[in-house]
């Protein structure tokens, strides 16, 4: 596989102020070592340029940072459709749960072009399911997934001239636990599918991944994968800005990761939310190195 890492230091979408520097510390954490050591060419981008709070004014509080965290997505969802149309696998460091909106939008033009939907699999404490109108706190992280799927302000919506760019059938939510009161009827009524931590603990993580992809690849060409790093429990990535205990141990992140590799239907990768500021001895970080490899293909024999 020939893979492109790209580093998007986006922290526009939050308050807590150092994840603008997870691409970094990913990457000091040894990801491109980590990758060629299983046999993955790799290509490193550098980072997608993003103004810093204190250059511009927030605007609305509903969206906070609206036009430049959309002018970011833009310019994100170009540079991962073009990865893929070269034939390159996309791999983005995060920067926030923000930055999804231009991933999977690129993801998806890519395939739209030919025809094609995608699949995609959020693994999340959260929902992401704000819209302006119902966020209690006007972040823009947690508005990413219902912005895909069509849902809030259009210049997150519309990227490309097109909406929705993910159908709710195809997407499922994975190691949800902490949902805002109103985000929960849109949840519902979106109609995408769910696996809490509930249903983690009583069903266990090999069955839900495996329900999981094999609802996101129905009627797709493949599935991406948006995962933040809060979903694993905070004794074990202690470096994230929404930290919610009860998460997913280490070994259920390798698990669904290394299902997630023997599906061989993983058309992208993101990792999110990894702020060193807040971390232990950059622990977070070569966590979510790991986590990577696992999903493009390390084993343990």
């Amino acid at each position: 596989m020939k893979i492109r890492v790209l580093g998007i230091p986006l922290d526009l979408g939050q308050e807590r102020r150092g994840v603008d520097m997870g691409p970094s510390a990913v990457r000091a954490a040894g990801l491109d070592a980590a990758l060629k050591a299983i046999g993955q060419h790799v290509e490193d981008c550098g980072n997608i340029h993003v103004k810093i709070a204190e250059e511009q004014p927030f605007g609305d509080r509903r969206a906070k940072y609206l036009h430049e965290i959309a002018a970011v997505s833009e310019e994100v969802a170009q540079r991962v459709a073009q990865t893929l149309d070269e034939g390159l696998f996309p791999i983005s460091l995060g920067g926030d749960h923000s930055i999804a909106i231009g991933t999977l939008s690129g993801v998806a033009k890519h395939h739209h072009d030919r025809g094609q939907s995608i699949g995609c699999l959020w693994i999340d404490a959260h929902a992401d399911m704000n819209t302006p109108e119902s966020s209690p706190s006007g972040n823009i992280h947690g508005m990413p997934f219902a912005a895909l799927l069509g849902y809030g302000p259009d210049p997150l919506t519309k990227i490309f001239g097109y909406a929705p760019k993910l159908r709710a059938p195809d997407c499922v939510l994975i190691g949800a636990r902490d949902l805002d009161a109103r985000e929960r009827r849109i949840v519902k009524d979106a109609g995408v599918h769910v696996f809490t931590m509930r249903d983690i603990d009583e069903q266990g993580m090999r069955s839900v991944m495996e329900r999981s992809i094999e609802l996101a690849t129905r009627s797709t060409a493949g599935f991406a994968v948006s995962f933040d790093m809060d979903v694993v429990d905070p004794d074990e990535a202690p470096g994230v800005g929404t930290p919610v205990a009860g998460g997913i141990t280490f070994r259920e992140a390798h698990l669904a990761m290394e299902i997630i590799a023997d599906s061989k239907q993983l058309l992208s990768l993101e990792v999110v939310e990894v702020n060193p500021i807040l971390d232990a001895h950059n622990r977070t970080a070569g966590l979510a190195v790991g986590l990577i490899t696992s999903a493009l293909g390390k084993k343990i024999l």
